[in-house]
């Protein structure tokens, strides 16, 4: 019995510090040195002090921004520890009103624009968390945030068209733009505009 309890040790002990300890810190350290700023969590900055990231979205309500996709995370919207679709299919009330909300929102901020919504504007996606639209939930946008921030319409259409990202390795997915990597651009090209 005796031999085969001291192995059994020494192996506990030898991979629970092989699989806890070395392995973390070697990946840690490739990861770090590679795709540092990934594996820091992508975080933007302003001024010094980190304000959001660029893979996870943040809600804007004020007029002046770009709105985000929205988000179906609880307690509060893209919550990271919580990410998750609603799993409400198209026949619920809930979603029903959620989106009749999100419309209703859009129409109020924007009264003038009768242009279709695009469909990222009103519903969330699996994960919640997006922190990227469409060009066309951007270019719906562009009328209000222009109109709001009293610049040429073509100018945050320009913005917009600058700040778009392609589909991945030119087949995957959609056109897309960042919606914080945007509203931080608008800030720059509006000077003195506010918070959120």
């Amino acid at each position: 019995m005796r031999s085969l309890i001291r192995p059994a040790i020494v192996l506990f002990a030898f991979f629970t510090v092989l699989t806890g300890f070395l392995y973390p810190l070697a990946v840690t350290a490739i990861a770090q040195g590679v795709f540092g700023h990934a594996a820091g969590g992508s975080l933007v900055f302003r001024d010094g002090k980190p304000i959001g990231s660029s893979l996870i979205g943040q809600q804007f309500r004020d007029p002046k921004y770009f709105w985000s996709r929205p988000s179906a995370t609880t307690p509060q919207p893209y919550d990271g520890t919580a990410s998750t679709g609603s799993n409400l299919g198209p026949l619920n009330p809930a979603l029903i009103e959620g989106i009749e909300g999100r419309i209703r929102a859009l129409h109020t901020a924007d009264p003038g624009n009768e242009a279709p919504i695009p469909v990222d504007l009103v519903t969330a996606s699996a994960s919640g968390l997006d922190p990227e639209e469409s060009l066309a939930a951007a270019y719906y946008q562009a009328p209000r945030v222009a109109r709001v921030r009293g610049l040429p319409v073509l100018a945050v259409r320009r913005l917009i068209g600058e700040h778009a990202q392609g589909r991945w390795l030119g087949l995957l997915g959609e056109p897309r733009v960042n919606v914080l990597g945007l509203n931080l651009a608008l800030d720059g090209l509006a000077s003195g505009a506010g918070g959120r």
